[in-house]
C-alpha cells in the first residue's frame, strides 16, 4: 500500500439479491482502488457485505460514487474514511469454540461470550453449523499468548457444566484441517447398551454383570478383571447367542451419518473395544469401517467356555490398538481423533491428538479435549467443523436425506 493512500471501510447492507456484489465492484473498478479485505454473510436473506479499500484518490468522490451505486439496486451503504486494518499484523484466528445446545439460549450464548472477554478472548466470527440434531454455532477467537489451550479448555469446561450446553475447543489452521483417523468405542459410545449386558441377560446374570460394568467403567475396578468376571458368567452358553445379539444392537443415533460423512471426507474409520470380534466384525461390516480392534471369546463344541482368548484389549491396550492402526495408515497420532465414553478409553483419548468423551463418566470427561452430551453421535461432526448443511447437501446427492424426528 502507499504511503500516501487512504484506506476506507465501505459496508452494505440490506436484502440479498443476484447483482448487488458486482454493481458494488463495477463503482470500484472505475475509481481504480485496491482491494484490502473482503468479508461477506448472509443471515435470514439479509446481506452484510465489508470492503476495505485502498485509494489514492479523492475518498469522499468514492464515497459518493459508491452510495449511488448502491442506492441502484436498493441497499443501504456505510463508508469510514480512514478505517484501519485491524488484520494487518494478524495471523488469523487462533481457536475455534463450538457452542452446542438443545437450543443455545441468549443467556447461555451471553455466558460465554462474557467468559471470553473475561480472559481477554476476541471473538472474529461466528456461523452456525447446525440446526439438527442441535443448535451448533462455531465461534472463531483469538487468545493472547497470556492465556493457553489447557486454560481456555479448563474454562469452556467448568462453564458448559454451569449453563447446560457443550463447548468443544480446539485450536485452528492445519491441525484442525489435518484429522485423518477416527478411532471410536464401541459400547454406549457407537451403539446403544453394553454387549455383556446382552448377553449376561441370557445367562440369568445381568444385573450381576451391569453393577460390574458400571464400576470398571467410573474407574473404580481394573478393566481387565472386569472383564474375566463378567464373561465367566457366559460359560455354557450356545455360540448362536452371539449372532443373536450382534442382530440385536441399536445404533447410536447419528452413528450412520458419521461414518459415512467421515467415509466421504477420506477419513479412516474403525473400532478399539473391550468387546467381542465375534459381534464387532458385524458392525465393521454393515457400516464399512476399516478397522476393529476386540476381545475373542473362547468357543469349545459350540459352547461359551467363559474365558477370552489372546492378548485382551483394556486400557492401555486401546492406546496401543490406536497407536498401531495410526501407523498403518501412515497418520501421525496428532491427527487422529478418539471417541469414547468410559475410563478404559482415558489412555486411548490421551493418546489421540483429539479426545472426545461422549456421554461420559467423569473420569473420563476430566482428561478428554472435549466433552459431548447430547446423544447423537454426529456432534462429533460439528467439532470437526463439518456443518449439518454440508452434510445434508452429500446426503441428497446420493439419495439418503433424511431427518428422523427428534423425541421432544
Amino acid at each position: 500500500m502507499s504511503s500516501h493512500a487512504t484506506t476506507v471501510l465501505i459496508t452494505v447492507t440490506g436484502k440479498d439479491k443476484p447483482g448487488v456484489t458486482s454493481v458494488l465492484f463495477a463503482a470500484l473498478t472505475r475509481h481504480g482502488v485496491d482491494i484490502v479485505d473482503v468479508e461477506q454473510v448472509v443471515i435470514r436473506g439479509r446481506l452484510v457485505l465489508g470492503v476495505l479499500v485502498s485509494t489514492e484518490i479523492d475518498p469522499e468522490k468514492l464515497q459518493e460514487a459508491v452510495e449511488q451505486a448502491m442506492a441502484t439496486v436498493g441497499m443501504t451503504v456505510d463508508v469510514e474514511i480512514g478505517a484501519e486494518d485491524g488484520d494487518a499484523a494478524k495471523l488469523g484466528s487462533t481457536h475455534a469454540v463450538v457452542v452446542l445446545g438443545q437450543p443455545v439460549t441468549a443467556r447461555a450464548f451471553s455466558d460465554v461470550s462474557r467468559a471470553l472477554a473475561e480472559i481477554d478472548i476476541n471473538i472474529d466470527s461466528i456461523r452456525r453449523v447446525a440446526d439438527y440434531p442441535v443448535t451448533g454455532l462455531e465461534l472463531q477467537v483469538t487468545a493472547p499468548s497470556a492465556v493457553d489451550d489447557e486454560q481456555l479448555t479448563e474454562a469452556m469446561a467448568a462453564l458448559g457444566a454451569s449453563t447446560g450446553v457443550d463447548l468443544a475447543v480446539e485450536r485452528t489452521g492445519l491441525s484442525r484441517r489435518a484429522k485423518r483417523l477416527v478411532v471410536f468405542d464401541v459400547d454406549s459410545t457407537l451403539i446403544q447398551g453394553e454387549v455383556i449386558e446382552m448377553l449376561a441377560r441370557r445367562a440369568g446374570c445381568e444385573d450381576q454383570v451391569r453393577e460390574v460394568t458400571e464400576r470398571a467403567m467410573r474407574g473404580e475396578l481394573d478393566f481387565a478383571e472386569s472383564l474375566r468376571q463378567r464373561v465367566a458368567v457366559l460359560e455354557g452358553l450356545p455360540a448362536t447367542v452371539l449372532d443373536e445379539v450382534a442382530g440385536e444392537l441399536e445404533l447410536t443415533p447419528g452413528a450412520r451419518t458419521t461414518i459415512r460423512t467421515l467415509r466421504r471426507l477420506g477419513f479412516h474409520t474403525g473400532v478399539v473395544s473391550g468387546g467381542f470380534t465375534q459381534i464387532i466384525d458385524h458392525l465393521v461390516d454393515e457400516l464399512g469401517l476399516d478397522f476393529s480392534a476386540a476381545n475373542e471369546l473362547e468357543i469349545v463344541d459350540g459352547k461359551l467356555t467363559g474365558r477370552v482368548i489372546g492378548e485382551i484389549v483394556d486400557r492401555p491396550g486401546k492406546a496401543k490398538a490406536l497407536r498401531r492402526f495410526a501407523e498403518s495408515f501412515g497418520v501421525p497420532s496428532a491427527q487422529c481423533v478418539a471417541v469414547g465414553d468410559g475410563a478404559n478409553d482415558i489412555d486411548m483419548l490421551t493418546a489421540a491428538g483429539l479426545g472426545v468423551a461422549f456421554n461420559a463418566k467423569p473420569a473420563l470427561r476430566e482428561v478428554a479435549d472435549t466433552a459431548l452430551s447430547y446423544p447423537f453421535l454426529d456432534t462429533v461432526l460439528f467439532v470437526l467443523g463439518v456443518t449439518r448443511a454440508e452434510i445434508e447437501a452429500a446426503d441428497a446427492e446420493d439419495g439418503v436425506l433424511r431427518r428422523v424426528p427428534l423425541e421432544q
